[in-house]
């Protein structure tokens, strides 16, 4: 998976968690992808302030993202 497919594959991700983060009032979007494995998001809104936010990363977003995208290898929030 190269470039388009892959930056297609990570926004499909995210909008499959958006809905669960907009239901507690954040948001999140995509920064970049680097060397194509390591991908950097921003979560907004209510999502910043949260203290279950570093684990909603990982075990939601990163977990998604892996499933459209299995090369990627970290998700990394860079409103910290």
């Amino acid at each position: 998976m190269e470039g388009q497919e892959l930056y297609n594959s990570v926004q499909a991700a995210l909008e499959e968690i958006r809905p669960f983060l907009q239901n507690d009032g954040g948001d999140i979007s995509l920064v970049s992808i680097e060397d194509d494995k390591t991908v950097f998001v921003k979560l907004m809104g209510n999502c910043v302030g949260c203290s279950v936010n570093q684990m909603t990363l990982k075990s939601g977003v990163e977990m998604t993202i892996k499933k459209h995208a299995p090369q990627i290898e970290k998700v990394i929030n860079t409103a910290q």
